[in-house]
């Protein structure tokens, strides 16, 4: 256990609706509701507003409606939250080499492999400050609550005071070291990590309802209930024990590189180099992981908004330059560039802690032959469920658009035929709504606006083959 408060806690506020309101000015201050769009759907966030009416996350978006009818629902824009996500990370990577992501918008910080003086609260606490504004000044806006502890446990706990419904005013909390067991006492038994509702369900049937009520239970009743793994960690974290390290690095299940580009690219050869750059960059990184890939995979999107992918899975594993750029140029060469592409990447996975040989298969002349697998998609997959394609005929809401006529900005709503939008954008003033009809050849569908500050390098690496 540490004896000082030396693991930070970083979580967003409301960070989808957030970066919403961010960049759409008519929302700041409103209810707004990422997800639950369809019928079907679920919430993924929803801005402190729209929660005074009880809206929350995982909700069914059928009672997030009842509850708040007037609120934004919008269908969630997976690119813009990606950018601040990026940002955020980068700057806590400032802080200390130790951080631990645990979603798009939350991390841990282990503040002492930093260098920082732990030992003077102070000083740990205007690091927090600093950050705070760090963040808010490179995402142009976003909030963040920090909590700081001994521990993990200690250092979610205090982000959870910290959050601005809880009335800190400048969204920082930090548990003292020795005041733990006391700071934890009243909270709900849910608020242990690992504590679902299933265990919370079966906590409660025992009268289990607080830590302090966790922390008086025999832990053999625990152990019986919930067994003995479960029971035993749910005793020590009820008296916060906890000597979870940070963990910095994660098996990354794929590794990739891709670039966005400012104008639509129709040229064969511009498309080669730039794919050949691109397997250079992820060979680097496949080298200094120590790893080979089995299976190579090129992706683009095209002008109209379409994702497409093919993937060559060998019978072997590589780490060969030659070999991979050799791959993704074959897969480019059957990709149809007439009408443009806006996004290039490439990408390995599936891999192989040594090299294997492959079993080459060949043709008549001697040629090698690859069986890719081709994925054409005219949706983008994201987290809210399915997205609507952009062909003239269905536009999501809060999708960014620009018309040639009316400028940039975001569907408010679409039917019949016809699209309505609010023309605005981050750091204009309120824009007009305005209707046009859906195959409008003025209305295009757009990129959100990139944010200023970038972090170093713009590499991609996914653990999850985004």
């Amino acid at each position: 256990m540490r004896s000082t408060a030396s693991i930070l806690h970083l979580d967003m506020d409301a960070f989808f609706a957030s970066v919403e309101q961010r960049d759409k000015p008519s929302l700041v201050g409103k209810a707004v509701i990422v997800g639950g769009v369809s019928g079907r759907g679920v919430v993924a966030t929803a801005s402190y507003e729209a929660r005074k009416f009880g809206v929350h996350s995982a909700m069914a978006g059928s009672q997030a409606r009842r509850l708040a009818p007037n609120a934004a629902f919008l269908s969630g824009r997976f690119e813009a939250y990606r950018e601040s996500s990026k940002v955020v990370m980068a700057t806590l990577r400032e802080l200390s080499p130790l951080v631990e992501p645990l979603s798009l918008d939350e991390a841990f910080v282990d503040l002492e492999a930093g260098g920082i003086d732990v030992e003077d609260l102070d000083v740990v606490h205007h690091v927090a400050a600093q950050l705070r504004a760090r963040v808010a000044e490179r995402t142009e806006g976003l909030g963040c609550s920090v909590g700081i502890g001994s521990s993990k446990f200690m250092a979610k706990v205090a982000s959870e005071m910290a959050k601005p419904q809880r009335g800190h005013t400048d969204q920082i909390a930090l548990i003292t070291p020795g005041s733990e067991a006391d700071t934890i006492a009243p909270l709900p038994a849910r608020a242990i990590p690992g504590v679902g509702p299933v265990t919370a369900e079966r906590l409660e049937k025992l009268g289990l309802r607080t830590i302090a009520d966790v922390r008086a239970a025999r832990e053999s009743e625990l152990v019986h209930e919930l067994g003995h793994a479960a029971g035993t960690s749910l005793v020590a974290l009820s008296r916060a024990w906890d000597d979870r390290p940070v963990v910095a690095s994660r098996i990354a299940k794929s590794i990739s590189v891709e670039d966005t580009f400012e104008r639509d690219l129709t040229d064969h050869e511009e498309c080669r180099r730039i794919v050949e750059h691109h397997a250079v960059l992820v060979c680097g990184r496949l080298k200094k992981s120590g790893q080979f890939a089995r299976t190579v995979t090129l992706k683009a999107k095209m002008a109209d908004f379409t994702v497409w992918s093919r993937s060559v899975t060998l019978t072997g594993a590589t780490d060969s330059l030659e070999r991979i750029s050799q791959l993704a140029v074959r897969m480019l060469d059957s990709l149809e560039l007439r009408e443009g592409v806006r996004l290039l990447g490439v990408g390995v996975s599936n891999f192989a802690a040594s090299a294997q040989e492959e079993l080459f298969v060949v043709d008549g002349d001697g040629k090698l032959l690859d069986e890719p697998e081709v994925t054409v998609s005219p949706i983008q997959p994201g987290p809210f469920g399915r997205r609507r394609s952009f062909d003239g005929r269905t536009w999501s809401p809060g999708a960014d658009l620009i018309h040639d006529d009316y400028g940039r900005g975001w569907v408010w709503g679409s039917g019949h035929g016809i699209v309505t939008c609010r023309f605005e954008y981050r750091g204009s003033e309120i824009g007009r709504v305005k209707s046009v009809r859906q195959d409008d050849e003025a209305l295009h569908p757009a990129h959100p606006l990139p944010l200023a500050w970038k972090p170093p390098g713009e590499d991609v690496l996914s653990d999850a083959g985004s």
